[in-house]
């Protein structure tokens, strides 16, 4: 049997949450213990790491909830300025252990957004210290951190969400009720596809090094990282993504959105075997440009067998064609769309289809019994007999408030978060372990059983003062 998600309600609000929805319910929440919830009433005082970019609307959205943002980081002090001129009461600090030892006592939750390579490590250290956490996705960079990230959130009772914003989506949840109630039948095949990625990767480190611009702290942005010299447009701003040290290419900056309904809806646990069936030219320090992954899952929670494929490249790189599902499984999609999307999911079973065209999983189409076409699911009468049993969102951030204050568990929750980010950071493994190499995967124990050089990926290799 696969190991999946904790599904069984306990601790706080338990009765409370029960009684607003059908027992159904329990199965697409993990029912994490809060250990002090703040009050309706209360403040809650914001500590936010990475303010530009994401991070600028992340910290906007937790003032928006009502938190009071106390605290500013961020390694770029123009960045730090110009979000201070709309929080002048927050004090700014650029190394997040600095803000925690000068107004840690001041700070209730916490919010990150930084490059990947940087979330396991400020979120742990943040969650020792006892603050309720909004990380960005994905949750972390490395298997490892997943790992130690779910126990700290369970350990500590904290209140916990990953910036997948989609979860919050009518939509998403829709579908993951419509799945389930077996419309589409047996499920036995996924296809997820990404226009990902939109930032430079598949290349070589560049020769040489540029000055660090005189706001910027190199040493602190580079992190738990190896030391390497700053280059100048290669890695600072938006182009970190596709770099190995750093990022976690097209699969960690997408799959938490598009995978995050059907991983839900098909509970999926730790596949026991992954491989980077093909991927266009490697390099020793980026990601590919295009790639096919498969992932396999064992039989779950009364569930069949199931192959995942993953298929990532930009279509607008005249380089390359990106990987894409075979024109025999998208021939209705095309048909519905006149092409094939850019990005999509398509979940196949014995009775039907159901296939999403956004990333998020906001809107899906259904396709079962003889039916040629796909309708809107919102319209198919089979859909329309589905009784709803999950619990509709008051919005994401405000799902991570609501934690805070009263315990009702947050749809992404690290207890079902990290379980996502692990799967996906095992198609970054299988791809960094080299194309056609069968990866057996023991998931309890992260570690692969026949390929031991899998095991240098798990983990990070940290810089001195760094190590989670």
């Amino acid at each position: 049997m696969n190991s999946l998600p904790p599904t069984t309600p306990s601790g706080l609000n338990r009765r409370r949450f029960l009684s607003r929805g059908a027992a159904a319910t329990a199965a697409a929440f993990a029912f994490p213990y809060v250990g002090s919830v703040l009050g309706a009433n209360d403040r809650i005082q914001i500590g936010c790491i990475g303010v530009g970019g994401k991070g600028s609307s992340d910290t906007d959205d937790a003032a928006r909830c009502g938190g009071t943002i106390v605290g500013l980081c961020d390694v770029d002090r123009t960045t730090l300025a110009q979000k201070g001129q709309k929080y002048p009461k927050a004090q700014q600090f650029q190394d997040f252990r600095k803000m925690f030892d000068q107004i840690g006592k001041s700070i209730d939750a916490v919010t990150i957004s930084t490059p990947d390579h940087v979330h396991g490590i400020a979120a742990a250290t943040a969650m020792r210290l006892g603050k309720h956490i909004y990380c960005q996705k994905p949750l972390t960079q490395t298997v490892h951190e997943a790992r130690i990230l779910r126990q700290l959130a369970r350990d500590g009772k904290l209140a916990t969400q990953m910036g997948n914003q989609g979860s919050a989506g009518s939509g998403l949840r829709r579908a993951v009720e419509v799945i389930q109630s077996g419309i589409i039948g047996k499920v036995t095949e996924l296809h997820v596809w990404s226009n990902r990625p939109v930032w430079p990767q598949g290349l070589a480190r560049p020769e040489g090094s540029d000055p660090v611009p005189e706001s910027l702290d190199w040493d602190l942005w580079l992190g738990p990282a190896q030391h390497r010299p700053f280059k100048k447009g290669v890695y600072h701003g938006f182009a970190w993504r596709g770099w190995n040290d750093f990022g976690t290419g097209a699969l960690g900056d997408m799959a938490c959105h598009t995978v995050n309904m059907p991983f839900r809806a098909l509970k999926l646990g730790y596949p026991t075997r992954v491989v980077a069936e093909l991927t266009s030219q490697s390099f020793p320090e980026t990601f590919a440009k295009t790639s096919r992954i498969r992932f396999e899952f064992p039989e779950r929670d009364g569930l069949p067998p199931l192959k995942f494929w993953w298929y990532d490249g930009n279509p607008s790189d005249k380089d390359l064609a990106p990987l894409r599902p075979s024109a025999d499984l998208t021939r209705e999609i095309v048909t519905l769309k006149g092409s094939l999307p850019s990005s999509g999911c398509l979940l196949v079973g014995d009775k039907g289809k159901l296939f999403s065209p956004d990333d998020y999983g906001s809107q899906f189409f259904i396709m079962v019994g003889n039916e040629k076409i796909f309708l809107p699911g919102d319209a198919h009468e089979a859909v329309k007999a589905v009784p709803q049993s999950i619990p509709r969102s008051p919005g994401h951030n405000e799902e991570w408030f609501q934690m805070m204050r009263d315990g009702t568990p947050a749809y992404s929750n690290f207890d079902i978060a990290a379980y996502l980010t692990e799967i996906i950071l095992l198609g970054c493994i299988a791809v960094r372990v080299g194309e056609g190499k069968v990866m057996d995967w023991d998931g309890p124990n992260m570690r692969s059983t026949n390929l031991p050089e899998a095991a240098r990926f798990v983990k990070r290799d940290s810089r001195k003062g760094w190590d989670i």
